[in-house]
């Protein structure tokens, strides 16, 4: 990283990062070497539409790994999925299939959300390591379930909230928490994009196309016909299967909790709703959430689908400290110094830097699945562990529970419950249409 001489070099942040988070390419190298020239990590793919293809291409740039079984509930995605790793790869429709193949070392799930568990769960009982995507699950008791699923059965699980695989973010999290800003007492990020005034758009009923397995798309989800804004992507925008509060919220709340050193929240309040867009969503347009922690700060995640124009002067979040604000994104960063207000004593502020990240580093999707097939060597807890995962993960629920029954609700971290509130804790998890059931 380069940086004005205020920020620590990037030599001596390798020196004392942990080696479960950033990995050069040499360390990369030595592990796949030490494996040996033939251990080749065989991966099963779960999903290979949009993220799953992108995920295709990120494990594709590692030569200690390959794409040796393909699966997709749509005949055509699934075809050109397996074109493109320019193989043979074994495809099926049915990831049970993938599960079920002893030859297979980990599975990478890139489903819509609501299959996560099912799929994470299975994965773990029949002895194979998981990659799986954000969010990590539909519902809290999903997401626990997931973690205690991956400590019965000692798999590494990865939760692809990959910022965790970010030299830059690993340095600034630990400068933060050791006081670079003072106290950070206010937090705050965005979802922005104007989708006015159609958004998804309004669509009838119809049969599903002869390619895709619509009762298997839909899993433990209740039937439903087919419409063609649900699958395969706008799935994100409709409650059942995501929220954007999962798609992006978890990013930006992952990082910030992260950067401040804080695991849960003590209480949520979220407001909004859809006010200006006339389409089928199931989510608001518009929506703001705030967190309180025990510890006395605050974070903000806005959802604005009605407007675009950015919040903030740089950067993805921003951490507003007593010192000092920090503006982070995935590759570059800007502090600026605080000043002193109403009857504030003489005291010496935070000094203004900015920094960037190595442009020879990777992709961080790539770094992300270079850490993964690591720690599946080494056993060490990945960046992303799947309890990191299911924290990050719950803030998202929070807040759509909240938004739902128009409440500030109190979190109890430790139990996972509500404090006082049945009709909150009845929104823990759902019941799954027959046959699917989670794996226990």
């Amino acid at each position: 990283m380069s940086h004005r001489p205020s920020s620590i070099s990037r030599r001596q942040f390798q020196k004392s990062a942990s080696t479960t988070f950033v990995l050069s390419a040499a360390t990369a190298a030595s592990s796949a070497r030490a494996a040996g020239s033939n251990d080749r990590v065989s991966l099963g793919f779960i999903g290979v539409a949009n993220r799953g293809g992108q995920l295709m291409k990120a494990f594709a740039e590692h030569q200690d790994c390959s794409p040796d079984y393909l699966c997709d509930v749509d005949s055509k995605t699934l075809e050109k999925a397996a074109k493109q790793t320019g193989g043979s790869p074994k495809t099926t429709a049915d990831y049970r299939k993938v599960i079920d193949d002893d030859s297979i070392d980990a599975i990478v799930i890139a489903t819509p959300d609501h299959w996560h568990a099912i799929q994470c769960i299975s994965g773990c009982a029949a002895g194979k390591d998981v990659y799986v995507e954000k969010p990590l699950a539909v519902t809290i008791h999903e997401g626990r379930a997931m973690v205690d699923a991956a400590r019965k059965y000692d798999r590494i699980v990865q939760v692809g909230t990959h910022r965790r695989s970010s030299g830059l973010y690993q340095e600034l999290s630990q400068r933060i928490q050791n006081g670079l800003l003072g106290k950070v007492c206010m937090s705050r990020a965005f979802r922005l994009s104007n989708m006015a005034p159609d958004g998804i758009g309004r669509r009838p009923a119809m049969t599903p196309p002869e390619h895709l397995d619509w009762d298997m798309w839909l899993g433990p989800r209740a039937q439903r016909p087919y419409q063609d804004n649900i699958a395969p992507y706008k799935f994100r925008w409709w409650q059942d299967y995501s929220s954007q509060m999962g798609n992006w919220g978890v990013h930006y709340l992952d990082a910030i909790r992260w950067c401040i050193g804080e695991e849960a929240p003590s209480s949520v309040c979220a407001m909004g709703g859809q006010f200006a867009i006339d389409d089928d969503r199931t989510i608001p347009d518009t929506m703001e959430v705030t967190f309180q922690f025990p510890s006395g700060r605050l974070a903000v995640f806005g959802q604005y689908e009605t407007s675009g124009n950015p919040m903030m002067p740089t950067g993805e979040i921003e951490l507003r400290g007593t010192l000092g604000t920090a503006y982070v994104s995935e590759r570059t960063y800007e502090i600026i110094p605080e000043r002193r207000g109403q009857f504030a004593t003489e005291h010496p502020m935070a000094k203004p830097e900015k920094g960037t990240e190595d442009s020879s580093n990777h992709h961080l999707t790539s770094n992300h699945a270079r850490n993964f097939l690591d720690c599946m060597r080494s056993r060490r807890q990945p960046n992303a562990d799947v309890e990191i995962g299911h924290r990050s993960t719950t803030f998202c629920h929070l807040a759509n529970i909240s938004l739902k029954l128009g409440r500030r609700l109190q979190w109890d971290a430790d139990a996972e419950r509500f404090v006082g509130d049945d009709d909150a804790n009845a929104m823990l998890h759902y019941e799954y249409r027959k046959p699917w059931k989670l794996p226990v």
